[in-house]
């Protein structure tokens, strides 16, 4: 680590990464460079498929062009850092790059809780209110839910890199991490940051915990309705969708909350960074495949594009 010291300038940081140089490291850093490759094809594939099929023009779909563009972004944001750190053994980061990495992990990660709690209400209208989802779920309000996701994302984004990077860092500025997340850099700080950690309590239970609860509540009412349905094939249709959009929300936000409503003492970095995995790499993969590939619609729009593309004259 003092070999890294020597050679940053006074505000750079270090990432410490997950990385070290062993072969272990190696088959692991390919693994990761595959996640990312195979997740910005599927959600790059999903946003085209959005756009040029007329079936999927609606509510649930423009959310979930939203989430995909959200989840190349983040993935973007984390990895591509990675791989160059790993690949020229500089773990450096400036105070403008690290403070960006903040600033776009904040606005994608609060962004995505409210995208997922209003992809949830789509999905509880739609099963448990079909009449009245034209009414409820319309264009209109659909807009004013991806909007209001960045835009609130953004906003919570701006307070919390300013508060962040406010703090004097002495001694030491590795962070034991793979990107620059704030209880990483918090553990830094040589001054109190307790007043600090209190707003984060606060913040996470509003773009967390609240998120999180209405998602549950909405796929129980979901899941209620779905069990009185007198179809047994349209009972397990919808019971087995509704189980693999939970249990991606929950390796989305479980990680997440526990990373975020502990105090700073209690932070442990190996685990901090395994947590972090889940929710910056592995489920931006899984989103699509799990929200969208898994529909008949979307598979019927990819069929669509591969015969005008591929078989032009059929």
């Amino acid at each position: 680590m003092m070999g890294f010291e020597n050679h940053t300038s006074g505000n750079d940081f270090i990432l410490l990464g997950l990385f070290s140089s062993s072969q272990i490291s190696l088959v692991f850093f390919s693994f990761i460079c595959i996640i990312f490759v195979m997740t910005v094809a599927e959600n790059t594939v999903m946003i085209l498929l959005i756009h040029r099929d007329l079936r999927l023009h609606t509510p649930m779909y423009f959310l979930l062009s939203h989430l995909s563009f959200m989840d190349i972004l983040h993935i973007s944001n984390i990895v591509p850092k990675m791989v160059a750190d790993f690949l020229s053994g500089n773990r450096t980061i400036s105070f403008a790059g690290c403070g960006f990495q903040i600033f776009l992990s904040i606005t994608l990660l609060g962004g995505e809780c409210l995208l997922l709690a209003a992809m949830s209400y789509d999905r509880y209208v739609a099963i448990c209110h079909p009449l009245r989802y034209p009414i409820l779920m319309n264009e209109h309000v659909s807009i004013l839910m991806a909007s209001g996701s960045w835009l609130v994302g953004k906003i919570n984004s701006t307070v919390h890199t300013a508060y962040a990077l406010h703090f004097p860092f002495c001694g030491s500025r590795a962070i034991d991490h793979f990107f620059c997340e704030v209880p990483a850099m918090l553990k830094l700080s040589c001054v109190d940051t307790s007043h600090y950690e209190r707003g984060v309590y606060v913040s996470g239970v509003i773009f967390l915990v609240i998120p999180f609860s209405m998602v549950f509540a909405s796929y129980v009412k979901v899941l209620f309705t779905v069990l009185q349905m007198k179809s047994s094939e349209a009972r397990k249709q919808s019971f087995s969708t509704c189980s693999f959009h939970m249990i991606v929300v929950m390796m989305y936000y479980g990680p997440f909350i526990f990373t975020y409503i502990r105090p700073k003492s209690y932070h442990i970095p190996g685990q901090d960074k395994f947590l972090a995995i889940f929710y910056t790499i592995l489920t931006p993969t899984l989103n699509p495949i799990i929200y969208s590939f898994r529909n008949k619609d979307v598979l019927a729009a990819v069929k669509s594009m591969l015969e005008s593309n591929f078989l032009p004259n059929r």
